[in-house]
């Protein structure tokens, strides 16, 4: 072994830092000199401001449209043009005047006009030139069912309000609040996006690391200066510290385009999912780092980690899945089983539907299924690292000798 070689291992020894704190730096620093990673980051936060730059555009646009009648439809125009900004204050509606049939169809086509209201044998119709403006469409369908209402009632010598008594429809849940479960499902749709990619980025690159330096031997060299559980440990806790460091970019980016949009006023609800996730996140992710690790040290070359992964990238997988697609009691069952608990249960919470106690339960869970998983893996790992004759099996590497 030549001088050169044995210089890093001469370093840990003398430096009286504990081996795997050496071992983690090593891994945030290389991390964040690679301009694959940083770009990638950069790429990542620059679509979610894009995102959030043109849901933030699309909510304050206001647009003017222009409603053409003939005289025969004048009076309904004008309804629709009161009405407007009680249903929709995003747009405003300008009326335009047709001498007939033939002049409307003109300004249809002539992009002078982005709708023609007019009565066609006692319907009430709009006529677009290649597609309906839904905005136009909403506005014009509520206007004109109340006009027509009204008019049918003051025949009848009634009222409107009258005639609707009793035909309106509530909505309610048996638990949790409407709003809040449409808020639940959507931040729950972006945490599984982003632990699924973190994860999924982070572990594979894991677990090229440990069996890039298995095929070039260094392990070799990196074992006769520390125990292979401290190489673990610190491998695994720089991933996190990348990881963890990566979704707090995120989440920041987030949670400030979330204030341009419409769901800014139920941010101070989400401040405590948010905190649940962040822990779940954590545990869930080491359990899948680790896991990652092995896949690596059971390899022997860097070809063979993605058949030696594939068992943890389809576990990781099924949990993305299952908080896309879940639902019910499914959904509800899950949440409490490890790894898909780390993104069901933190859902639950922000929609409503859990209470902290049950996320309490859960997490500690998570924590000893993460706990008896690091246990078996550090087995595992230290007997497939040094075993360099092929690809390993599980039951193989936990029978291999030390």
């Amino acid at each position: 072994m030549s001088r050169t070689d044995t210089q890093p291992t001469d370093r840990t020894k003398s430096s009286g830092t504990a081996p795997w704190l050496l071992v983690a730096r090593r891994e945030v620093t290389v991390k964040l000199r690679d301009k694959a990673f940083i770009g990638g980051t950069l790429m990542s936060l620059a679509i979610l401001v894009a995102v959030f730059g043109f849901q933030a555009w699309q909510s304050e646009r206001h647009r003017d449209v222009t409603l053409v009648a003939t005289p025969a439809a004048v009076e309904m125009a004008d309804a629709v043009v009161a009405a407007t900004p009680g249903i929709d204050d995003k747009i405003t509606v300008h009326r335009a005047d047709a001498a007939d049939e033939a002049a409307a169809e003109s300004a249809l086509a002539g992009g002078e006009a982005d709708g023609w209201l007019h009565e066609v044998d006692g319907a009430w119709t709009l006529v677009g030139y290649e597609d309906q403006d839904g905005a136009l469409q909403q506005v014009v369908t509520q206007t004109v069912a109340q006009q027509v209402l009204e008019a049918r009632a003051q025949e009848a010598g009634t009222t409107a309000a009258a005639l609707t008594q009793g035909s309106e429809v509530r909505t309610a849940l048996l638990e949790g609040d409407a709003d809040q479960a449409a808020l639940g499902q959507a931040v729950g749709f972006i945490m599984a996006i982003l632990f699924y990619f973190s994860a999924m980025m982070f572990g594979m690159t894991l677990a090229s690391s440990v069996v890039e330096e298995k095929q070039s031997r260094i392990v070799e060299i990196i074992a006769t200066s520390m125990p292979t559980t401290q190489l673990l440990a610190g491998k695994i806790l720089g991933n996190v510290v990348l990881a963890v460091g990566q979704l707090a970019l995120f989440v920041a980016v987030g949670l400030v385009g979330i204030t341009f949009t419409d769901l800014g006023s139920m941010l101070p609800s989400l401040s405590t999912g948010i905190l649940w996730y962040v822990a779940f996140y954590l545990a869930g992710f080491v359990l899948l780092a680790t896991l990652f690790a092995v896949a690596g040290a059971l390899a022997s070359r860097v070809e063979d980690v993605q058949s030696t992964a594939t068992p943890v990238t389809m576990l990781l997988m099924a949990v993305f899945f299952s908080a896309l697609l879940a639902s019910g009691t499914v959904a509800e069952v899950l949440s409490w089983l490890p790894p898909f608990s780390a993104v069901l249960m933190p859902m639950r919470l922000v929609s409503g539907t859990a209470d902290w106690w049950q996320a309490g339960l859960a997490l500690l869970a998570l924590v000893a299924v993460t706990a008896v998983v690091l246990v078996a893996a550090t087995r595992i790992y230290r007997r497939a690292l040094l075993q360099t004759s092929g690809k390993l099996g599980y039951k193989e590497a936990w029978n291999a000798e030390v």
